[in-house]
Parts: C-alpha cells; sequence; structure tokens
C-alpha cells in the first residue's frame, strides 16, 4: 500500500529522481520554459514552486537552501559560451522579483498535441507564468468603463470625441431599408 506516500518513481531510483527534478529545475529557470513528458512535469511543478517561494525572501539563508536542494551550474548562450551568471543568480536576480507580489502558481503546463516518438508519451511544455504588465491608455479600461463614462465639462475630451457625435445620434448603417 502506498499510504503517505508522496511523488512518483518515474521508473528511477532515488538518486536518479533527484538529478532529473534538478537539471529540469536548472533548464526551466535558464530558458523559462522546457518540454517534457506529462509524468515529470507535474513531479516538477511543486518542486519549482517551492525554489521560487523561497527565493523570493532574498537572504543569504535563502540562497543557500535553494543552493542545498539545487546544484548550482553555469549557463551557456547558445554559442556554447559561458555566461556571466549561474541559475542560482538568475532565480534570485530576475525570476523571483518578478512574482514578488503574486502568492503562488508561478508555472503552468500546456499540453502539445504531438506524442512523443517511441513510446507515445504525452508532451507538455511547462513554462514560467509571466507576471502582468500594468496596461497603459484605453486598451488597458474594461468594456463597461468605456461604454457607461460620459464626458462632462470639467473633463479634458479626446479630439476624436469632439468631430464624431454620440453613438445614439449616428444613423444605423447596418438596417436593412424596407
Amino acid at each position: 500500500m502506498r499510504h503517505r506516500v508522496s511523488g512518483k518513481q518515474l521508473s528511477r531510483n532515488t538518486a536518479h529522481r533527484k538529478a532529473l527534478r534538478r537539471n529540469m529545475a536548472a533548464s526551466l529557470f535558464e530558458h523559462e520554459a522546457i518540454r517534457t513528458t506529462q509524468a515529470k512535469a507535474r513531479e516538477l511543478r511543486p518542486f519549482v514552486e517551492r525554489l521560487i517561494t523561497i527565493a523570493r525572501r532574498n537572504t543569504l539563508h535563502a540562497r543557500r537552501q535553494v543552493i542545498a536542494l539545487m546544484q548550482d551550474r553555469a549557463m551557456v548562450d547558445e554559442e556554447g559560451d559561458l555566461k556571466d551568471q549561474s541559475v542560482v543568480q538568475k532565480l534570485f536576480g530576475e525570476i523571483a522579483p518578478r512574482y514578488a507580489e503574486r502568492p503562488g502558481g508561478y508555472t503552468r503546463i500546456i499540453r502539445l498535441a504531438e506524442r512523443r516518438i517511441g513510446d507515445g508519451g504525452r508532451q507538455v511544455l511547462m513554462q514560467l507564468v509571466e507576471a502582468a504588465k500594468p496596461r497603459t491608455g484605453q486598451a488597458g479600461t474594461s468594456r463597461r468603463r468605456r461604454r457607461g463614462r460620459k464626458t462632462t465639462a470639467t473633463e479634458p475630451s479626446s479630439p476624436d470625441a469632439e468631430q464624431a457625435p454620440p453613438a445614439d445620434q449616428q444613423p444605423a448603417q447596418d438596417q436593412p431599408q424596407q
């Protein structure tokens, strides 16, 4: 019986599972998206989210905890040259501050249509969720606010609003004539 046994074995021994989890987490932090099987992604998600939550504290103790859970490896660019920062430095410098206000849910798993060649395993794309970017201008306002809001004499109106008559006074062009 599997009482209170967490996690899947993934047909690997303990050391191999640990190494798999560390390497996949490092690749996810380095590239911000990885393609893997559904079972591996589901096992990786809690580990990655725990690492990001620890990294949000941004203390020396947190950095040591992350290094203990995940080996710090150097990142390599497309040409094979070493980058200036390691995976843990990127986690603490770029990724964790992005999620400072987010209470969890830092990753998403998107199922892909094609299956893996060989065993037909279900493929997924695991990504880091982007932080919400603040919208500016008219695109950021809701539809209800734009429709229901009327300009008054105290509010400055836009130049387009002065040229076009209100929507209720415009002639209906889509109605067929009888």
